[in-house]
């Protein structure tokens, strides 16, 4: 696996080794000796899934406190633009994002580790989603940040007009208002 570092200290990019004949493809997904030497001493403990249509948005969402999350997460059908913001006031990275195209095809994974939000938009007809999280979800600990706070300035790569939200990411507060990490 190459392990590629991003301009945001703890989020990298991950391009698995593929292996491709005539009968199809074969690469090694997750290897947690490969994780925990090259990447992060995370240790995950959930697994999750989604599907969404052309345009959904889903983020940009964090878990606060002891519940905060780190991610690990790939697109096993279709294309999203994944992005990480740095929420970690502190940091000399803080309100900046790393954002990557994650395919079918690539096969490329993301970590996000504690400390940023996380969000993505499908820019396939459909897409599947999965991702790894090292603490579980506390429904009362959960922060977002707008997706079009004019001061992390997301370049989302398709005409707002075709984003589907949820009712709770189209109210996500500015990052001046937001709870952050210290």
């Amino acid at each position: 696996m190459n392990v590629i570092k991003t301009e945001l200290e703890g989020v990298v990019i991950i391009e698995p080794r593929i292996f491709e004949d005539a009968r199809g493809y074969f690469f090694e997904s997750f290897s947690e000796r490969m994780f925990q030497e090259q990447v992060s001493k995370t240790e995950f403990v959930q697994d999750n899934e989604s599907k969404s249509s052309y345009g959904v948005l889903r983020g940009l969402h964090y878990q606060l406190g002891e519940y905060a999350q780190a991610k690990l997460v790939r697109v096993v059908k279709g294309s999203v633009l994944d992005v990480a913001v740095d929420m970690r006031k502190s940091s000399p990275t803080f309100g900046k994002y790393v954002a990557v195209e994650l395919s079918e095809k690539n096969k490329r994974q993301f970590f996000i580790p504690r400390g940023f939000a996380h969000g993505f938009l499908v820019l396939s007809p459909e897409a599947i989603f999965q991702y790894k999280c090292d603490n579980y979800y506390a429904p009362g600990n959960e922060g977002s940040v707008a997706y079009n706070d004019p001061t992390i300035d997301i370049d989302w790569q398709i005409d707002p007009k075709h984003f589907l939200l949820s009712e709770k990411d189209a109210k996500a507060p500015f990052l001046k208002d937001a709870v952050l990490f210290e």
